[in-house]
């Protein structure tokens, strides 16, 4: 028989039950929200390979699913990306409610000289139309020049500074993206660069340090013609402080990759709170990119969805 005692102990296990599901229910939608929180993030789709050149439309989509907003696209070359026009790969993206920013493309040649200044000018000019179609905000060069004397990366810079004017007129940023090897340093004059393994180097008595190759490109450009997109990873592989170069260089570098050796988070050596911190403290920031290498594992659609997953769980991204 129930008595009004049996009752409450009952109505009061019930309470405590119901509280506890939402309490539990409230946690999980919290833990949801926190991965889901945070500003927009961009992807380099140089990350999926063949993952996304498989079936492009619907890569697209399953990489807005991920948590991307906008592209750095990869893949340029004789008017397409990939095997599709232009035109047909904005549409693509748009369909999938992601927006093209910026599109990474090198010149057919690595050795600059005078003798080939035009047909590099003719490369950027043709690229510059095609691009236009995108609609990009950023044409990037990512590749590095052949450098082995500080006169060399000046060259480029004069380079860097005619491409930077042919884009400008189309409204266009023109871009340089590093790896490692721009934290070489070059000797005026030199023969060989001086690698940025090489940490024991120092200068004879009484000589300063030779600049990297990233210092001197950084120096013979025009601030208005070109601006740097540093790559935080390949920045510390050649033996740098990412938070350095972007607090020393707040005006040139508007763009970053936010890279690890895999999966955002994984390697533990990447100090990703202090980037983020330097780089929104930065009057004139633009984007950032996530970019994961090792392009034929397979699961590289896992991979940028766990590495969207830590940026916003960590709350980097504002």
């Amino acid at each position: 028989m129930t008595n009004r005692r049996s009752f409450l102990k009952r109505a009061s296990a019930l309470t405590l039950g119901a509280l506890f599901m939402d309490g539990m229910a409230s946690k999980a939608n919290a833990a949801e929200k926190n991965v889901m929180a945070g500003g927009p993030i961009g992807l380099q789709t140089y990350s999926l390979g063949r993952e996304l050149s498989a079936d492009v439309p619907a890569g697209l989509k399953k990489i807005k699913e991920s948590g991307y907003s906008y592209l750095e696209l990869a893949g340029y070359r004789n008017g397409n990306i990939g095997q599709i026009s232009m035109a047909d790969y904005k549409k693509m993206a748009n369909d999938a409610g992601l927006e093209i920013i910026s599109s990474h493309l090198n010149p057919t040649t690595r050795d600059y000289s005078r003798s080939n200044f035009e047909e590099i000018k003719d490369f950027w000019k043709k690229a510059t139309e095609d691009h236009v179609k995108l609609g990009v905000k950023y044409m990037v060069q990512p590749g590095l020049p052949n450098c082995n004397k500080e006169e060399d990366a000046q060259f480029v810079g004069e380079v860097f500074n005619a491409a930077g004017e042919i884009t400008k007129q189309a409204g266009i940023q023109f871009g340089y993206h590093n790896h490692n090897f721009e934290f070489n340093r070059l000797l005026p004059g030199g023969t060989e660069a001086i690698s940025f393994a090489n940490r024991n180097y120092r200068p004879p008595q009484g000589q300063p340090m030779p600049k990297t190759t990233e210092e001197i490109f950084i120096e013979s450009t025009d601030p208005s013609k070109v601006i740097f997109e540093l790559d935080v990873y390949w920045t510390v592989m050649g033996g740098q402080d990412p938070v350095e170069w972007i607090n020393k260089y707040a005006d040139r570098i508007q763009m970053l990759h936010i890279k690890d050796r895999l999966i955002l988070g994984d390697s533990g050596m990447m100090n990703f709170e202090k980037i983020f911190q330097a780089f929104y403290s930065r009057p004139n920031r633009q984007y950032f990119f996530v970019e994961i290498e090792d392009t034929n594992s397979g699961i590289q659609f896992s991979r940028i969805k766990a590495s969207a997953d830590y940026l916003n769980s960590r709350g980097f991204v504002k």
